[in-house]
């Protein structure tokens, strides 16, 4: 009696009408020349299956074949398995195969998201890493405004439910029920703010100068010894709020004029490392899939969420600025991932 290969479903057919029959499990086994241990695993859970050691990964396919969707898939990234099946010449592969298959030596990702990069981007991009190559970044504010919503991405609200367990259900909102924006900035191992941008139209130069009057020149001013203040380059993307006239000149009375004021590359939102400390902070405000019912209820989680990323958090993020810098220089001005 060998316990080699799994019941076929005609044996345990056969199991199950036996047993209506009022025999028992020994008897079974001897009537169909199987092991008593085998019958006794499946009375026990009939939807009990065996694992295949190999998984069905490469039972329909060649060595020559497997290169075949390798290649392939490093050729055309981001397609379907299918896709990649068909153009590697394989065919009729069930969809499981496929994906146990690629699971070996691929993952299943989304494509990063990022505004198109032009050959001027990439030049300009160059330019600010070579211009600001020995620049201590750590005297450098990293700024910019972030909006949230109450319901959050719904990409964040995904989790593990167990087996049997009822899926929650979550509210869906038109446009997030709402939002709240911010502004912070990112120096070192401190984080000015983050401030909430008063409720109103979208922020234009007048808003956004009063924001920084209202936090970020107060934080300024306190900074000790007078050497550091000095070494202190403002930075801030090319928004039009920020881009104005009238930001450059409140910028200028207060000395961030020439190489007091960092020139940002367009289209480089990958360079500034608070892009990533946003990331983290609405991961810990939605975290569980958490949703929100009012404005000010939202402000309060992400007050709550800010005490969450602690200094050592942050200084990593300014400090992979020089990494940064670097790789725009190897890779001739494209993307930078981080």
């Amino acid at each position: 009696m060998g316990k080699q290969t799994d019941l076929t479903h005609e044996e345990k057919a056969n199991i199950v009408t036996q047993l209506a029959q009022g025999k028992k499990t020994l008897e079974i086994s001897k009537e169909l020349s199987r092991d008593h241990r085998t019958i006794k695993r499946f009375v026990k859970n009939v939807n009990h299956k065996r694992q295949r050691s190999d998984k069905g990964v490469r039972r329909k396919l060649t060595r020559r074949q497997v290169s075949a969707v390798k290649r392939e898939a490093v050729k055309h990234p981001l397609l379907s398995s299918k896709q990649l099946f068909e153009k590697a010449g394989v065919s009729e592969v069930p969809r499981t195969s496929r994906c146990r298959l690629l699971q070996t030596f691929a993952k299943s990702v989304k494509p990063n998201i990022h505004p198109p990069l032009t050959s001027r981007h990439k030049t300009k991009r160059v330019e600010w890493a070579r211009h600001y190559m020995k620049v201590d970044f750590q005297t450098v504010p990293f700024t910019d405004e972030c909006r949230a919503t109450l319901d959050g991405p719904d990409g964040w609200s995904r989790g593990w439910l167990v087996n049997g367990m009822r899926r929650p259900s979550r509210g869906r909102r038109q446009q997030g029920g709402g939002s709240v924006m911010f502004w912070a900035a990112l120096i070192g191992r401190e984080v000015v703010g983050p401030f909430r941008v008063p409720d109103g139209p979208k922020m234009n130069a007048q808003s956004y100068t009063k924001c920084l009057q209202d936090n970020f020149i107060p934080w300024y001013r306190k900074q000790r010894p007078a050497s550091f203040k000095k070494k202190i380059i403002f930075m801030q993307d090319n928004a039009p709020s920020h881009a104005a006239r009238y930001t450059i000149a409140f910028l200028e009375k207060l000395g961030f004029k020439d190489e007091k004021l960092m020139i940002w590359p367009p289209a480089s939102p990958d360079l500034n490392p608070i892009e990533n400390y946003w990331s983290i902070l609405k991961r810990h405000t939605y975290s569980g899939g958490r949703q929100y019912t009012s404005k000010d209820e939202l402000w309060d989680g992400i007050c709550k969420a800010v005490k969450n990323i602690g200094a050592d958090q942050v200084q990593k993020l300014t400090n992979s600025v020089d990494s940064r810098l670097v790789e725009i220089l190897s890779n001739k001005g494209c993307y930078v991932n981080k």
